[in-house]
Formats: structure tokens, C-alpha cells, sequence
């Protein structure tokens, strides 16, 4: 049986409709041969289900039933629609459009705005935030920037839940959401902000799908235009439609039955954005004469992890529960789960890294291994984990550099000035590249000294300073390159980062790595209070935090470990205890009926020991005193909001000392030391050996290799180069 996860890169094109199906399993080939009427698809983790889909529109193509422009076929995001086109590509049906549900209806409503409205369609508006920023200022409310995006999150729902402004705080108490503010005051600014786009005759992307319905209810003419266009239509993920996009589907659809849909209940984890499985699970309810198909050969993890996710489900309760797969590994057998307790967060970190190190050595690559986490703040401590091992890594789930709006339009004008070069009179006292672009971008918002305070100017200048940066970095390694070359080097930046160049540990939130998988995963943090989150509070918010774990379980192919810390911090209060949902799974909890279930789950281990720390006890803020409890605080040893006293030109000399060593070595600065890390140095100004080993991130490695580089930099000296130790 052909692995649905590991093809070759370049497999042959299928030369007959019938080579279609080879190497399908039974389940996936009657999916790729229902051609006709209701289809759903009942897809478990690693089951081959795009395979089996994509195999089933190549199948209907090759085969004369379907004709390539008569396939609409959706999904939810960009990376899993290009991943269905390649996948349709290499079965030689490229032709076939495979888009998101929103890039789909955006390209319908360009096509049927001036016959069914008129005029020009208002411009659409990408990023939302700053236009929610300015309606919550109209407001007369001031938002910081984690409510600005969580308030931008809650008119995204209300929109696709199609609740308007009104109806907003009444919906909020019936569906149990925790608001960011007093939901009137969430209403308030959703009305303003409705009105600001009205007013300035733009869109976002709720209004795409929106008025693509409105346009089709309002035109029977062009709904049934799209229906005679599209005879067949897929829908992959179908457990996160949302109301809207169901709506809209419905449209699509009409009273014909060739719809096919695949999802799994039990991966529903998109609810707080309106998704909803219901629609998924009452498929066959809508549609009586639908063939269901259950696919449950797991080509992706060992029997051992395939053990541990099944156990995780037969705890779960409700509809969804109801409706699980039991999935049946199709691998050979491998290593059982870890499970290891660790007294606290920074020792879990380092233990959690020191495993990652010992994988690597044995063979594994560093990008078949991730880290997975419930929130974003996590991330940082395993960073500097990571980074203190020279284990290179990449984080997901971040804005892409270059998509920031500021980004674009520098990039845009840096490209402007290459193209006039000497004519443009913004270079005329520019003698290298480095002024070149500061000049450039001086234009844009860019000056030698940064706004005062946080946010969105502050961000501004930031990723207009890193662009700075990379203009000199960039002249340092080329000193005779041109505004040309390294507009040709932001491109090939630009185009890489959908596959980052540095082959490194994934580090995510278990959002973010849906879809994707491992050789080796990671699961940390996993305590009362962060899975399930403390904010979950329902049964059914209880039970999607259950599903968030059981999608971090089955990434794992091979490798799968999971910990926990008894305290946030080292010598802090062990009053943590591990999350509910491994009770009956790890060892010592529950039924023994429950852990064969979970196919034995190995052992527990106790955190390894770690090199005694210098900072024992409470972490004190040295302005306020205030005992610190975040990671970045305490790496900084100072409140967030408390004042920087940071020498901002020894930071930056830092910053190009530490940008030389990188390039020297062969490694991402942040291996040699954080930004974070610099800026306590930077604040600090250590004048010896032990007060720059107390700074958080140094440590007595790193106080070898370039501890004495660095403390001649504070000192106002010049660094003595590479350290022998690193070369």
C-alpha cells in the first residue's frame, strides 16, 4: 500500500483514468469513484483524505465525467489550496481551480458586481486592524494591541455568525464568549467601523462573502449561472464552515447533489471564528441519499501514537464525541510516548531542548521536529531553550515580514530609487548603500531615532529599522553592491519564506500546526489552567480544548513527547498539576482499561537535572521591585512598562557584532544570542565575567564563547574576533 504522506517528489502522471486509482486503499478508491450525488467523507488524522479527494476529481476527469472547468473545489486556507493543486498538477488536471472559500467568492463578485450592482466595486481591505483602531478611537476608546486584535477577532465572528452590530452583545451571552471588552462597547465600535467602510467605499473579507450573497439571492440569473459553470463541487475541511460560508455554499449548490464533503468532527478547533461541525455531522440528515465514507487507515503515525489519540478521544463527551474515528495505524511499531514532569517552566524548556539536541544527533533533521504550544507567550522560553543549544529554529504563525503594508511600500520605493539611481535627488549625498537606503526610507517614516512608546508607529519604524539593518548587514558582506542587488535580495527573501532557507525546529501553537506534521513532536505546557485553557469554561469549550490536544497528538509520525512544569518558575510554589485530559492516558492515572487504551503510553520521567542557576527564588523587577513572573521580564529582569534606561548605540553595536559572529559561524544570529537577551546586556553594561553570566540567556557557555567579545564592546573596546571555541 502506497504511504499517503510520502510520495516521491516528482511522481509520473498518471497515463490512464484507471492508473488514477492505483495505490488507493479500498476506503480511498469508493471515495474517487463516487462521481455522482451527495458525498461525505469522514476523514481521521494522517488518512489520506486530500489524497483520496484529489484522486477522486482526477478520477471524474480523466475519466470524461467531469469536465476541469466544471470542478469547484474549496478549502480554507492558501496553503492547503496550493497544496490541492499540486496534488491535482501530478495527476496531470492542473486546469481544475482550486481556491479558498474567499479568494473563490472574491473572484465571482469581480466578475458579477457592474451587471448586478454598477460602478466600480469598492477596493478591499486586507488588514482590518488599523480601520478597527481608528473606529474604536471615534469611540472615544483606547485599545492596546493585544485587544485591538481581539476585538478585530470578535467582528470577524459576529460578521460570519451574520450578527449584526445590535445583535452583537445579546449573542455574546447566549454563546458563552469571553469578550476582550463590555460587549457594548465591542458593538460600539463594530458599528463604527461598519460605517467608516461604508463611508470610504471599501470591503474586508466577511463583506466578499457577504455580498457574493446577497449578489446571488438577489440574481437567481447569476446563481444559476455559477450552478451550470460548476456541476461538481468539494469541499475539503467541511468541519470549519461557518454559517456564512454555508450559506453561501447552499447558493453554490441549488437543488443538485453533486456536492462532496470531507472533514472530522473531531478537528474542529476553529469554533471562537464561527466554525462549526454541526454541518458536517447533519450531512446526512440534509442529504438522505448521500454515500458516507469513513477513512481510518492511518498512513501518518505509529501504532503507539495512534494508541494515545484514540484513548484521548474515548474520554471526550458530546455530539462530536458521538461521531469520532477510531483510527487504525497502517505503520510499523515505534517508541512509546514520553511523559515528563519538570519542577518549572525554564527547566522544561531546557529539558524539552536538550531532547531536541540529543534527535538531532541521532539522524532526525532539525525541520522534522517541532514544539507545539497552547498560546504564543509560550514560545519565547524554549527560543532562548533552543538558541542557548545552537539548535536552529523558525517560528510559525507570525505576520510574514514582507505582507506588512509598510514592508511593501519600502520595498516599492527602494525598487523606485535603483531604477532612477543617480537622477533621484534623495541620493545625492548618499556615498554607500546603507545611506543609500536609509535616505530611501527616511521617506516612508524611517529616522535615526525611534518614535517614543509601543504601538502602531513604534511597529512601523521596527520593520522599517530591520530593513535598515539588512542593508548593512547585506553592504558588510558585499561591499560593492548596488540598490539593484539588494532589491534582488529582498525578492528572493520575499519568496522564500513560504520555505524558510533555515532548516529548523518548528515552534508553534497548536492552531497554527494544523495540517502539518513531524517526525518528531513536542507538547509542552500541558497543565490545568493552559490546556484546557483557564478561560474555557463550557463543556463544549472544554471539549474543543480536548480536540486542540488530540490535533497536537496526531502531528507526531514517529517521536511524540509530552510535558509539564509543577511551577512557572524555579523555586517557585509546585502547585500545578497536569492537564485533565491525560488523566487515564500517562502512567499512574486511572483505569488500567483506560491506559491500554492508550496503548501503554511508556513511562513517566522526571525532568533531568540542569546546571544549578546562578538566580534562585523570586525574580525581582530592579525599578519597581515587583516579582516577575513572565519570561521576557524576567530575561529583561524588569517590568514590561517600567522605563529602559538601555544604551540604545551599545545596543546596536551589539547588534553588528552579533550579526558578523553569526555570518562567521554559519548560523541565525539569534543562535548566538536573542534580541532580547542584547537588550539586557544593553541595559545591564556589565563590566566582568559574573555580572554578564547573570544575565538571563547568557549562561556559562556562552560566557566562554563570547563573553569576552562582549564585555569588551560594553567596555567601549573593539571585540578580538571569533572565538576559537566557535570555529
Amino acid at each position: 500500500m502506497t504511504s499517503a504522506t510520502h510520495s516521491t517528489l516528482f511522481p509520473p502522471v498518471p497515463d490512464t483514468a484507471d492508473a488514477v486509482l492505483d495505490g488507493l486503499d479500498p476506503e480511498q478508491r469508493e471515495v474517487a469513484t463516487a462521481l455522482h450525488g451527495p458525498v461525505c467523507v469522514l476523514a481521521g488524522a494522517g488518512t489520506g483524505k486530500t489524497r483520496a479527494i484529489t484522486h477522486r476529481i482526477a478520477y471524474g476527469v480523466r475519466s470524461g465525467v467531469y469536465l476541469p472547468a466544471g470542478v469547484m473545489a474549496v478549502t480554507f486556507t492558501n496553503r492547503a489550496a496550493a497544496e490541492m493543486r499540486g496534488r491535482l498538477r501530478e495527476l496531470g488536471v492542473g486546469s481544475v481551480n482550486a481556491r479558498t472559500f474567499h479568494a473563490t467568492a472574491l473572484h465571482q463578485l469581480q466578475a458579477f458586481w457592474h451587471k448586478a450592482v454598477g460602478g466600480h466595486m469598492p477596493r478591499l481591505v486586507e488588514r482590518k486592524v488599523q480601520l478597527v483602531a481608528e473606529a474604536a478611537a471615534r469611540s472615544g476608546l483606547r485599545l492596546d494591541r493585544n485587544e485591538l486584535r481581539d476585538v478585530t477577532g470578535e467582528i470577524e465572528w459576529a460578521k460570519v455568525t451574520q450578527r449584526v452590530p445590535e445583535d452583537y452583545p445579546a449573542s455574546v451571552a447566549t454563546s458563552h464568549r469571553e469578550p476582550p471588552r463590555d460587549p457594548a462597547e465591542i458593538a460600539q465600535i463594530y458599528r463604527t467601523y461598519e460605517q467608516l467602510k461604508q463611508d470610504r467605499m471599501v470591503i474586508d473579507f466577511e463583506d466578499v462573502l457577504l455580498l457574493t450573497v446577497g449578489v446571488l439571492q438577489a440574481r437567481e440569473d447569476l446563481a444559476q449561472w455559477v450552478r451550470n459553470q460548476y456541476q461538481h463541487i468539494v469541499v475539503d475541511e467541511y468541519q470549519d464552515v461557518s454559517p456564512l460560508q454555508q450559506r453561501l455554499l447552499d447558493l453554490w449548490v441549488g437543488d443538485r447533489g453533486n456536492l462532496c464533503v470531507v472533514g472530522d468532527a473531531s478537528q474542529t478547533i476553529y469554533s471562537f471564528t464561527g466554525a462549526t461541525p454541526d454541518y458536517l455531522l447533519d450531512f446526512r440528515t440534509r442529504h438522505p441519499s448521500a454515500t458516507v465514507v469513513k477513512l481510518v487507515r492511518d498512513y501518518r503515525s505509529t501504532p503507539q501514537v495512534v494508541h494515545l489519540a484514540n484513548g484521548l478521544l474515548n474520554q471526550a463527551t458530546g455530539r462530536a464525541a458521538e461521531h469520532r474515528l477510531e483510527l487504525v495505524s497502517q505503520r510499523e511499531k515505534g517508541p512509546e510516548p514520553v511523559y515528563t514532569e519538570y519542577g518549572d517552566e525554564p527547566t522544561e524548556a531546557e529539558g524539552v531542548a536538550r531532547h531536541i539536541r540529543d534527535l538531532i544527533r541521532s539522524g532526525v533533521p532539525a525541520g522534522e521536529i517541532a514544539v507545539l504550544y497552547r498560546i504564543n507567550a509560550q514560545s519565547e522560553i524554549y527560543e532562548q531553550a533552543l538558541a542557548d543549544l545552537d539548535v536552529p529554529y523558525q517560528l510559525r504563525g507570525a505576520e510574514r515580514f514582507f505582507e506588512r503594508p509598510e514592508v511593501r511600500e519600502a520595498t516599492t520605493a527602494l525598487r523606485g530609487a535603483s531604477v532612477a539611481g543617480r537622477n533621484d535627488s534623495l541620493l545625492d549625498h548618499a556615498v554607500d548603500l546603507p545611506a543609500q537606503v536609509r535616505a530611501v526610507l527616511g521617506t516612508k517614516g524611517w529616522t535615526a531615532v525611534p518614535p517614543k512608546g509601543s504601538g502602531a508607529m513604534r511597529d512601523k519604524w521596527e520593520s522599517l529599522a530591520a530593513l535598515v539593518r539588512l542593508a548593512e548587514d547585506y553592504a558588510r558582506a558585499k561591499p560593492d553592491a548596488t540598490l539593484a542587488d539588494l532589491g534582488a535580495e529582498l525578492r528572493a527573501r520575499e519568496e522564500a519564506q513560504h520555505a524558510p532557507t533555515v532548516q529548523g525546529v518548528t515552534l508553534a501553537s497548536l492552531h497554527a500546526a494544523k495540517g502539518l506534521e513531524w517526525d518528531a513532536v513536542f507538547l509542552v505546557g500541558l497543565t490545568e489552567g493552559m490546556l484546557p485553557i483557564t478561560y474555557a469554561k463550557t463543556a463544549e469549550q472544554i471539549e474543543e480544548e480536548r480536540r486542540l490536544l488530540y490535533v497536537g497528538v496526531t502531528r507526531a509520525r514517529l517521536h511524540l513527547a509530552l510535558s509539564w512544569s509543577l511551577s512557572r518558575s524555579p523555586g517557585g510554589r509546585a502547585h500545578r498539576r497536569p492537564s485533565q485530559f491525560l488523566d487515564g492516558l500517562r502512567p499512574g492515572t486511572g483505569s488500567r482499561a483506560a491506559r491500554a487504551a492508550a496503548g501503554g503510553a511508556g513511562g513517566i520521567e522526571r525532568g533531568p537535572a540542569v546546571r544549578k542557576r546562578v538566580r534562585r527564588g523570586p525574580v525581582l523587577c530592579r525599578v519597581c521591585g515587583k516579582t516577575l513572573t513572565e519570561a521576557g521580564e524576567m530575561k529583561l529582569m524588569r517590568c514590561e512598562d517600567c522605563p529602559s534606561d538601555m544604551d540604545e548605540a551599545l545596543y546596536e553595536r551589539l547588534r553588528d557584532w552579533r550579526s558578523h559572529q553569526a555570518q562567521e559561524l554559519g548560523m541565525p544570529p539569534y543562535v548566538v544570542f536573542t534580541d532580547k537577551t542584547l537588550m539586557a546586556i544593553a541595559e545591564a553594561v556589565p563590566s566582568n565575567g559574573h555580572e554578564l553570566a547573570v544575565i538571563s540567556g547568557v549562561g556559562a557557555r556562552k560566557l566562554d564563547r563570547f563573553g569576552t567579545d562582549v564585555l569588551a564592546i560594553c567596555a567601549g573596546e573593539e571585540p578580538g574576533g571569533v572565538d576559537e571555541a566557535g570555529s
